[in-house]
């Protein structure tokens, strides 16, 4: 029983941090995905700048254009975060051995939590790049995400051309995202002031650390993020696909646009991760405590 309560509160507390989350960061989320889909300087649709992707969006979409494709991060992020924190929670036991370091236990379990999370968000995902790439049109106009979904199902199938289109990149993006972000997180986490005798410096130092971990895991993994949003985004031309596979979609963006074109989006990626990392964590521990207490 207790057994459950337990996987109860890790799921609770996970699924708060994730919809708090999405609400806060996701118009960062959609700069980023715009930045991603765009190709090389003879794009005639090209942001110059952040500034000007800010921009543009606000006066040919509204404010709620910075909100396109925030209805699957709602739908998905409870169970996706929950998935995350509890599965994290399994791996770290199920890894733990005088066999493998403190340090190797938690970024292994990081790594298997985030391929678990992977398989839960990709339809999400799919859904929500699609909705995202969609310029120039305003939020109302928009098909919603279950008409979208139920037609990409319908003309593409549920596998990984239809709605699980982009998985081997999306199993990339999250599993190095998660073990960067985890593995950073809890070896640095104990060095930290004590929470009882110096609770502000403690609570100041997490939520740095978070902002560190979320930070250097989206540096580590974004060529695994741009193409997961150009394959599951909209092709350049019509016919045969020009972005199917996560290394061959890498390995033809590097050839066309160069290595920096890899790390597309970062900007706006660090600006929601970054600080995103630290929300989340602090607000699982938080009501995770506060469960435990009160549960």
């Amino acid at each position: 029983m207790e057994k459950l309560k337990e996987g109860g509160r890790q799921i609770g507390a996970g699924g708060c941090a994730g919809l708090i989350e999405v609400c806060l960061m996701h118009p960062l989320d959609l700069v980023k995905t715009r930045f991603q889909v765009q190709r090389g300087p003879d794009d005639p649709t090209r942001y110059k700048n952040l500034a000007d992707c800010f921009r543009q969006i606000h006066r040919s979409e509204g404010i709620a254009g910075f909100y396109k494709g925030i209805v699957p991060p709602i739908l998905a992020e409870t169970p996706k975060r929950a998935t995350k924190f509890f599965t994290f929670e399994q791996y770290k036991k199920m890894f733990e051995s005088d066999m493998l370091s403190p340090a190797l236990t938690l970024s292994l379990a990081g790594l298997c939590s985030g391929l678990t999370e992977a398989f839960v968000i990709c339809p999400f995902e799919v859904v929500k790049v699609r909705l995202q790439s969609e310029r120039n049109v305003l939020r109302k106009n928009q098909q919603s995400t279950y008409a979208l979904a139920r037609e990409i199902i319908k003309t593409q199938g549920m596998g990984t051309q239809g709605i699980y289109r982009g998985l081997t990149a999306t199993l990339g993006r999250h599993g190095v995202w998660n073990m960067v972000y985890f593995g950073l997180y809890h070896n640095a986490k104990d060095l930290l002031p004590s929470q009882k005798e110096r609770p502000n410096a403690n609570l100041t130092g997490r939520i740095l650390l978070g902002f560190l971990a979320g930070s250097l895991a989206s540096i580590v993994n974004i060529p695994f993020d741009v193409a997961k949003s150009r394959i599951q985004g909209p092709q350049p031309t019509d016919g045969p696909r020009k972005y199917n596979g996560c290394f061959q979609s890498m390995a033809l963006i590097y050839k066309e646009e160069g290595f920096f074109a890899l790390y597309k989006g970062l900007i706006p990626k660090v600006m929601r991760l970054g600080p995103g990392g630290a929300i989340m964590l602090i607000v699982y521990e938080s009501v995770y405590d506060w469960l435990k207490q009160n549960t």
